[in-house]
């Protein structure tokens, strides 16, 4: 199976390509989106949809998972994430693909082992795990976790603190 990962954002959306590999995630991609602040929200809503609609298309995986909202954040940002992950949700179904998220606690507790990991464990773990020879930027790093806890979500020893939900 592969799977785009999104970290969505309207400035800083991070996304990864994984797929399994004998049981374990492999990286095929990874990288950050930074969108000036000079360009609108509109633009830059914009262009998360088309460059994860490019990443699709290029990499043609067979499912889409993304980072749930998080609540306890400002209803501003709330607003903003959302409308990331519509751009994301959006990118998706133009494609046809199933869209999946995940909580950002169950992610960390799937990846860390500490579902309070803050970002810099969660880029370590990542690195180690996926054998990375650099530490991903805080962006991709959450989007490559993502991936790999929806990897996770096949295997039931793995996934067991994981719901796959559809959206």
């Amino acid at each position: 199976m592969r799977v785009l990962a999104v970290d969505p954002a309207i400035r800083n959306t991070g996304y990864a390509i994984l797929e399994e590999d004998g049981g374990k995630p492999k990286v095929l991609d990874f990288g950050v989106l930074s969108i000036p602040t000079k360009l609108k929200q509109s633009q830059a809503l914009a262009a998360v949809r088309s460059t994860l609609f490019n990443q699709i298309k290029k990499w043609e995986p067979d499912e889409v998972a993304v980072e749930g909202i998080i609540f306890v954040q400002s209803m501003k940002t709330a607003i903003s994430m959302g409308a990331a992950r519509a751009a994301t949700m959006i990118a998706a179904a133009d494609c046809g693909i199933k869209v999946y998220e995940y909580a950002p606690k169950k992610v960390k507790q799937a990846v860390v082992g500490n579902g309070n990991a803050n970002k810099d464990q969660v880029a370590f773990m990542v690195r180690a795990l996926l054998g990375l020879s650099e530490t991903p930027p805080h962006d991709a790093a959450d989007a490559l976790a993502i991936g790999m806890a929806h990897l996770y979500t096949a295997d039931p020893l793995k996934g067991a603190i994981l719901k796959r939900a559809e959206v």
